[in-house]
């Protein structure tokens, strides 16, 4: 199974790293989030140590999530909200079916979250017989296709205009040659409807404010905030790790995630929601639930060195500026979360074993970690990662045998002098051909090494 796992990251790897197309799609929106990073960057008064202070506030929320996790619910309840513990995928999808139930629920519509995505809960509501409309825009079309997000931030980047003009083409008889707010406009014309008609909204928490038992959600289209007021009843599923100790944190982490996640100063839409509608308020959900997911985050908040992987606040810029995530895409990782963040986090949640691979798929270029809002030493962890893999024996005999053998060689000039060029040359091409791609020629190895040639040098009073 681990094996198959990583030999289709390998086959899809290669398929979308020569796809022009593909490459030319991501660059160009790479290209325009740079921009708007660039000016956004340059509103921060010192951008360096805001991320530090980012850092020192996750560390102690992880470092105390407990204790943070156990004033939110106490907070949270006080406004007649309900919290719900959930231990992985399967708990948090039974809560949700039995508040369905209850509500004896038909329709219900959702504002972006990959928390959802994570448990599987669109496919869950389907065969429950519930229908389940995604309201962002971005994951409204990938709903449509049928795929998964490609991206954390922006679901469908790998999508054209023209992509998505032949889909709302085929799916609502658009004319091919639509523009983008034509497109907008027809989604907005489906969906507007959904909300008054949903018997229950779901969404996501960017944050989960302890000292006030709130949740904080930031958004582009005001589709979160529809989410939340038409319907009776709301459902927010957030990881544990989103909790922050104080309201006052959320002035640093919402300028932190627009400029990093969108190239925003601030995103369009930011809501605080602290429970169900109070008797003094106009409008607002009658009911109102947290699910506090693990999900497999207690196995990375076990790990004292990457733990730090638990801060990350889901903005995608490492995701960006990764040359991996470029050249490969977002699918071709086969998990939830991708690129750099994606392949720390993975093998904790969802399985050394099958998920070991992500880990080596980075260059260590180091370009993740300082883009990071939060100050996560993102390859390095990574590095991390690999030798935990080693250590559990999750690699196999023949790789820690060969590295072995490769390690006793390299160790020892006389043995590395000892072999000429030929046979170097020789030993590349038989055992790393296959590894090395069919795109790439293997490096010619010198006839003497550099030492022999310097020991020949001397030698001969040069």
């Amino acid at each position: 199974m681990a094996q198959q796992i990583a030999e289709k990251f390998l086959k899809d790897s290669a398929e979308k790293s020569f796809d022009q197309n593909h490459r030319e799609i991501i660059h160009n929106n790479i290209d325009k989030y740079n921009n708007a990073f660039e000016h956004a960057k340059d509103k921060f008064f010192d951008l360096e140590n805001s991320k530090k202070k980012a850092n020192i506030i996750k560390w102690k929320a992880i470092e105390h999530v407990d204790r943070y996790l156990l004033d939110f619910e106490s907070n949270f309840t006080k406004r007649g909200g309900k919290v719900i513990w959930a231990n992985d995928a399967k708990e948090a999808l039974d809560e949700i079916e039995k508040i369905i139930e209850e509500h004896e629920a038909k329709l219900v519509v959702k504002s972006k979250s990959m928390a959802t995505e994570e448990i599987g809960l669109n496919k869950f509501l389907e065969k429950q017989g519930v229908e389940a409309i995604e309201t962002d825009l971005g994951e409204f079309i990938i709903q449509l296709l049928g795929q998964k997000p490609y991206h954390i931030v922006t679901p469908a980047m790998h999508l054209s205009l023209a992509d998505i003009a032949q889909l709302f083409h085929d799916k609502y008889e658009m004319p091919l040659d639509a523009t983008a707010e034509q497109l907008t406009h027809k989604a907005r014309e489906l969906l507007r409807e959904k909300y008054t008609q949903a018997d229950i909204g779901i969404t996501g928490a960017n944050f989960l404010i302890a000292d006030t038992g709130s949740i904080a959600i930031t958004e582009n289209e005001g589709n979160a905030r529809l989410t939340t007021t038409f319907p009776k009843v709301h459902i927010a599923v957030a990881g544990i790790e989103k909790v922050i100790p104080n309201l006052q944190d959320v002035d640093l982490f919402w300028p932190l995630l627009a400029s990093h996640g969108t190239g925003q100063n601030l995103t369009v839409y930011n809501s605080i929601l602290s429970g169900p509608r109070q008797s003094r308020e106009n409008d607002g959900p009658e009911e109102m639930y947290v699910i506090l997911l693990d999900n497999g985050r207690s196995n990375l908040l076990a790990e004292k060195e990457q733990r730090q992987g638990l801060y990350c606040i889901r903005c995608g810029s490492c995701l960006n500026v990764c040359p991996v995530y470029q050249n490969i895409g977002g699918h071709t990782y086969n998990t939830t979360y991708q690129g750099p963040i994606g392949s720390l986090i993975a093998p904790h949640l969802q399985g050394v074993k099958n998920f070991k691979h992500l880990s080596q798929a980075s260059t260590l270029c180091g370009k993740c970690t300082e883009v990071c809002p939060v100050g996560i030493d993102i390859h390095n962890m990574l590095l991390l990662n690999r030798r935990d893999a080693v250590e559990t024996n999750q690699v196999a005999s023949t790789e820690k045998s060969t590295w072995k053998k490769f390690t006793y060689v390299v160790k020892r000039r006389k043995l590395m002098d000892f072999f000429g060029g030929k046979f170097k040359n020789f030993f590349l091409r038989y055992f790393f051909k296959k590894a090395w791609g069919t795109h790439r020629d293997l490096p010619q190895m010198a006839d003497k090494s550099f030492s022999k040639q310097w020991k020949e040098q001397e030698k001969n009073g040069g």
